[in-house]
């Protein structure tokens, strides 16, 4: 009997049980976060270009309130309109010459890329990539001689009284069309064929135009009161923990917040460099040229190589002299800028490997497509700042700095 009543007792939830049933919900809720994650990548990443819009708005809000003692949100009206004047200073007064110059710069890069895939072909390269570009061949088939006005008026008159019987000829009842309705479907052309190509252009700028609206707003309010949003994630956090996650996600904004100053300068200075030597050369676009090369420099590594490729095409229209003189601008831009710029101004901010920023924008350039590429540097250091604080310092125990 005391056995019995033993397994009698023995019977019930166990710890083993319960705690195997809570890591398979965990991993469950762990992959369907995942999948999330994945189908709305896109989403997320607009969602971080905001975030990134509001740390560089809170530094410049920080700069300006050393300056001038007024509040929090009079300073960040101020910066937030100083900006927005300066882009439309840009665009009003320089936007003109701006289209006008990249019109003839694609023209140019159009051209001369047609040139080169030329030149591979006299040795046997075949270069896909390059096919359908350079200069179109003129269209040398016949054409029939123009028909007399009095024809044409003639089968214009008759075409329709041809046409209506003998189109519904062997035709079911149903599917016969009215004369009229024919005819005015003839002479009204839809408005696909109309707003075909035009559509797929309106369509893309309401979607970059929303795009920019949306991490605009998304910097100006997180900017407007940020501790508002860093208390709430900090909700999430138990409060034993709340002390170390204070410091992770300030030691990001702080981050990030550096990074993207460096970067401003570096991307800057990039560009006057490069304006003022492909001007000197007498380069046309040089202004188009430069900016690109800066506009670029903020994504590391893939970035100048693409302006590179860009600057040497362009350049190859004024003469093999310009392209080489290009060439040099280019090296010595870039070099400035590995050698100078990026030790001085970044290495404060971000102490990275080449080898690893170059390997995290494939994959995440793999994964994710522009906005991987364009974010990875970014990304990559927020996740450094996670690694540095949560595994290296509160895991292992070591110093970040040693």
């Amino acid at each position: 009997m005391q056995d019995a009543h033993t397994t009698r007792e023995a019977i019930g939830p166990q710890p083993g049980r319960w705690s195997l049933a809570v890591s398979g919900i965990a991993i469950v809720c762990f992959v369907a976060l995942l999948a999330l994650a994945w189908l709305s990548a896109s989403t997320l990443f607009l969602i971080f270009a905001g975030i990134l819009l509001a740390v560089f708005l809170d530094g410049l809000t920080r700069i300006l309130g050393s300056v001038l003692a007024l509040r929090r949100g009079l300073r960040l009206g101020v910066v937030t309109l100083g900006l927005g004047g300066l882009c439309v200073g840009l665009v009003g007064y320089g936007g003109a010459m701006v289209v006008q110059q990249t019109r003839d710069l694609g023209q140019t890069v159009q051209e001369q890329s047609g040139t080169v895939r030329d030149w591979l072909k006299s040795y046997g390269i075949d270069s896909p990539a390059l096919e359908g570009l350079g200069t179109q061949k003129p269209d040398t088939t016949p054409k029939e001689p123009p028909k007399p006005q009095a024809d044409e008026d003639a089968t214009s008159q008759n075409a329709p009284a041809a046409e209506g019987p003998a189109s519904n000829e062997g035709k079911p009842s149903g599917d016969r069309k009215p004369q009229s309705e024919t005819a005015a479907g003839a002479s009204i052309p839809s408005a696909s064929s109309i707003l075909g190509p035009a559509s797929n252009v309106i369509l893309a700028l309401f979607n970059a135009l929303g795009n920019v609206l949306v991490i605009v707003f998304l910097g100006i309010a997180c900017a407007a009161d940020p501790g508002t949003y860093r208390d709430g994630l900090l909700r999430f956090i138990p409060p034993q923990h709340r002390p170390r996650g204070t410091m992770v996600l300030d030691g990001m904004g702080e981050t990030l917040r550096r990074w993207l100053f460096g970067q401003l300068i570096t991307m800057v200075a990039i560009f006057l460099c490069t304006w003022a030597g492909l001007a000197v050369l007498g380069i046309g676009g040089a202004l188009i040229l430069g900016l690109q090369a800066g506009l670029l420099a903020f994504i590391p590594t893939i970035g100048p190589l693409v302006a590179g490729v860009v600057i040497v095409l362009a350049s190859l229209a004024s003469g093999t002299s310009a392209a080489l003189g290009a060439i040099g601008v280019y090296v010595a831009v870039q070099t400035l800028e590995t050698y100078g710029l990026t030790p001085f101004i970044q290495k404060r901010a971000l102490d990275i490997p080449e080898a690893t920023i170059f390997a995290g924008q494939l994959l995440l350039g793999v994964l994710f497509g522009l906005w991987g590429v364009a974010l990875a540097l970014p990304l990559i250091a927020v996740i450094k700042v996670l690694l540095d604080q949560l595994y290296i310092e509160e895991t292992l125990h070591e110093d970040v700095k040693t």
